[in-house]
């Protein structure tokens, strides 16, 4: 959608007001990064690592804003993910459509997972998590897999991750 003033530049019906929309979109780190989270935030006290979705690192250069949001949780560790901003295969239908090299993208974003030795890890796409949950627990992995906004749930005293329980088993 940040892109729809490129993508439609050509078109006179549509050229401005794609300008106009693509300005008003941002991510949802990039919006909240954009002040110091707010209220009291209770400690989580676990380690996380950090995947940088392909369309957020690198089609909106958003980088430092998730990393800065899990900066703020009281007593959370962060690991650095060795190829953070590597994709995990899915890449929206990549997955689907070229298997055998998404599965080994996958294979070796699980294994820079497992290196950190963090309980969860914390990324922004729906379809990182589904990739990344699918090939941990083909491992036998139990390591936690979080959209950020979950983690920030838990540390304004949300509820535990449905999918972190759900997806064990």
């Amino acid at each position: 959608m940040k892109a729809y003033g490129l993508l439609l530049a050509g078109d006179p019906a549509w050229r401005e007001r794609a300008e106009r929309f693509a300005l008003r979109v941002v991510d949802i780190s990039e919006f909240l990064a954009r002040e110091p989270l707010r209220g009291p935030l209770a400690p989580v006290r676990r380690t996380v690592t950090y995947h940088d979705p392909c369309h957020v690192a690198h089609g909106q250069k958003i980088r430092k804003e998730p990393r800065a949001l899990l900066a703020q949780i009281p007593e959370l560790a962060v690991v650095e993910l060795r190829e953070a901003d590597w994709c995990c295969g899915s890449a929206g239908t990549y997955n689907l459509t070229q298997p055998e090299m998404a599965g080994r993208l996958q294979a070796r974003k699980i294994a820079n997972i497992e290196a950190t030795k963090a309980d969860a890890v914390v990324t922004s796409n729906p379809g990182c998590i589904i990739q990344i949950v699918q090939g941990l627990r083909a491992k036998g992995d139990a390591v936690e897999v979080l959209h950020i906004v979950e983690l920030l749930d838990q540390a304004y005293g949300g509820a535990p991750s449905v999918r972190g329980a759900a997806g064990r088993g």
